[in-house]
């Protein structure tokens, strides 16, 4: 027996948080940020792919928000007896702030499911592709911002200072956008009804959110007055207003921002649960 044998072996310790941990979990989310180049590019490449071998290519997307908003805008407007010059505006910058809210709900359920071969070989973390979906949700926003600049150009808003207020606003949009999409997305990859669930949800949300009717209108109206109060338990309510209003240059109604502060705080922190406890799970659910 040598020196060497008789000397005591020290045994390295690995520092290995184990599968659960909120360091992997905030390590996930920073991974996924620094490789920003590869989702802002995946991002692009999927708004080019949809529209490939189109003459108008992502044009289309701008056409179908005009005629959708205004089609829309001149049926109600009739319906109510609504003034188009304030009424079509309107109309559009909510469908302008919808599309962005249904993208990130409907299609941040199925992130993982979608994306099931590149989970599977690609070793990348798991935020890239809520990332991804995020980002290109925002293009979206800002080729149909097209149309809202075109209206409000036309028929001219009392527009102010308050439009500063959007940026911030969207900035909440994206990040609650990113929150639903981990939650929901990891969920879906357990239980597979729950995509057509949060579609057939976000159906019922659009008819319950005020895009082709007009929340204040329903305020001023003394004999339903309290009774219209009653939207505003819908959530996607408060994030359309927090950004329509500076959009339009009508009076900011603060306790919509309270509302969506607690709703984001709450909504990352759930997030961030489900991150460190499922994210080395969904390779194996997809």
């Amino acid at each position: 027996m040598t020196d060497d044998d008789r000397e005591p072996r020290q045994v390295e310790l690995v520092d290995d948080p184990g599968p659960r941990s909120w360091r992997k979990a905030f390590d996930d989310l920073g991974r996924g940020w620094k490789q920003r180049a590869l989702w802002g590019y995946l991002g692009w490449q999927d708004i080019k792919q949809r529209y490939r071998r189109s003459v108008l290519g992502p044009l289309w997307i701008s056409i179908s928000m005009a005629v959708i908003a205004v089609a829309m805008g001149i049926l109600y407007g009739a319906l109510f007896g609504e003034d188009l010059a304030t009424f079509l505006p309107y109309v559009a910058t909510g469908l302008l702030i919808w599309n962005f809210v249904q993208g990130s709900i409907i299609e941040g359920s199925e992130v993982f499911i979608a994306n099931e071969g590149l989970i599977r070989f690609l070793p990348a973390p798991l935020s890239l592709h809520v990332y991804r979906l995020v980002w290109r949700q925002t293009l979206f926003f800002l080729h149909n911002l097209i149309v809202w600049l075109v209206l409000v150009i036309i028929f001219p808003q009392p527009i102010g200072w308050t439009l500063l207020l959007a940026i911030p606003a969207f900035a909440l949009l994206m990040i609650n956008g990113a929150w639903i999409a981990i939650v929901s997305g990891i969920l879906a990859t357990r239980f597979r009804d729950i995509p057509p669930i949060i579609a057939s949800l976000t159906q019922l949300l659009f008819f319950m959110t005020p895009i082709v009717w007009q929340y204040d209108r329903l305020l001023s109206m003394p004999a339903v007055a309290e009774r219209a109060r009653i939207a505003e338990i819908n959530p996607v309510l408060h994030f359309v207003e927090i950004m329509r209003q500076p959009m339009l240059g009508q009076p900011i109604a603060w306790h919509h921002w309270v509302v969506v502060g607690v709703i984001t705080v709450v909504g990352c922190l759930t997030a961030l649960v489900a991150l460190r406890n499922y994210r080395s799970r969904v390779a194996y659910w997809v």
